[in-house]
């Protein structure tokens, strides 16, 4: 059945576990005669509950832009929700500020005894750090980017960390997306570290979710083929696809590799972005989603329900999204990627025009013609 809300949009989403009562929270936005793309600066998070990850019960929005100036005035975003020892819940969540003309991300926490009523944090919690992150530079970016925070308790016992998509300030410009992370004692004072891992592929590397599987520990990321490096995008092998892929190590802390580069849940039609997996009451994992595109291009803007996911033997991530029109990979590649963008930097100046792309692939108007940033 999936989750839906008639007359709105819903996307990225984060899921909390109360006992046998799950707690989905997203970012939703009235459908209006609108470009989809409009929906990003409308976005409020919504409240879903649900006993099985299928039937959901909606209970409207709990969190939305300050109305008094400030930090998150000016929109709220994707988070993440951890449970503090105290028993109370934390809900992470980006914000960002009418006055910078929310071109400015920053992280910051509510916090909720039941998981149904929050209370904002006064101020954020982190601000990006320039000496590791990418500031606002309009030459390179539309944006900085500093959002979709991932928060756990350390698999070593020592406090909380935080994982998000941030940029790279060095390197090609379209292929600075970066995975960054920071730690924290209690919840309320980090530290901003250096990037978990970026390889000079992609844009961004959104709403990232650190797991573990079968003695792997994988890190999710999605990426738009709106948003890769030109030269990559000539050169390797994801070619068009649009989705969510995934890094791994052998260890929480890494180092990760990129050991695919054809997205396990990912196609180029652009079925699939912002998956999660999800504890099921068995104790199994499942891969959820939202929808991103259809067949026509067109965007729904619905999550699914959940779907198998497992290893193969050498260790890579299959899902099974044939439901919703995305067949599983069976292949395996026997080594990690690695190619070398060096020589290619000065083509990687160039963009790709939206007729340089097979018909279909590029159905909306560029961000300059649409007034607001392109996303998936």
């Amino acid at each position: 059945m999936g989750f839906e809300l008639q007359g709105s949009y819903v996307w990225d989403f984060w899921i909390a576990r109360d006992d046998h009562e799950y707690h989905l929270y997203c970012l939703t936005a009235p459908k209006t005669g609108d470009h989809p793309d409009l929906r990003h600066p409308r976005a409020r998070i919504g409240h879903a509950t649900s006993k099985d990850l299928k039937s959901w019960a909606y209970h409207g929005v709990v969190i939305s832009p300050s109305e008094q100036p400030g930090w998150d005035d000016g929109v709220t975003w994707t988070g993440s929700i951890t449970r503090r020892l105290d028993g109370k819940w934390m809900m992470f969540y980006t914000g960002c500020s009418k006055a910078e003309n929310c071109k400015v991300q920053r992280i910051g926490a509510a916090v909720s005894d039941d998981l149904y009523n929050w209370q904002k944090l006064e101020g954020p919690l982190l601000e990006l750090d320039a000496a590791h992150y990418e500031s606002f530079d309009p030459a390179r970016w539309h944006d900085q980017a500093f959002r979709d925070p991932w928060v756990y308790p350390a698999p070593d016992g020592d406090g909380w960390r935080m994982l998000f998509t941030a940029r790279d300030p060095n390197g090609l410009a379209k292929g600075a997306g970066v995975i960054g992370q920071a730690s924290s004692p209690d919840l309320v004072s980090w530290t901003v570290k250096e990037r978990l891992f970026g390889i000079g592929y992609y844009g961004e590397m959104e709403v990232p979710q650190l797991f573990e599987l079968d003695g792997w520990w994988y890190c999710l990321f999605s990426n738009s083929s709106r948003h890769r490096e030109p030269s990559y995008m000539t050169n390797g092998k994801a070619g068009l696809a649009t989705g969510t892929h995934y890094i791994r190590s052998r260890s929480s802390s890494g180092p990760f590799e990129l050991v695919e580069e054809e997205f396990f849940a990912g196609d180029d039609t652009g079925h699939f972005y912002g998956g999660r997996v999800v504890e099921m009451e068995d104790g199994a994992l499942g891969f959820m989603a939202f929808l991103n595109h259809d067949a026509a291009g067109d965007f729904v803007g619905t999550i699914t329900d959940p779907m198998p996911i497992w290893t193969t033997a050498e260790g890579y991530l299959r899902i099974d999204g044939g439901k919703y029109g995305l067949l599983p990979r069976l292949e395996a590649v026997a080594h990690p990627v690695s190619i070398d963008l060096s020589p290619l930097i000065v083509s990687a100046r160039e963009t790709l025009a939206p007729d340089a792309l097979p018909a279909g692939q590029l159905n909306v108007p560029g961000e300059a013609e649409a007034g607001v940033e392109i996303r998936p």
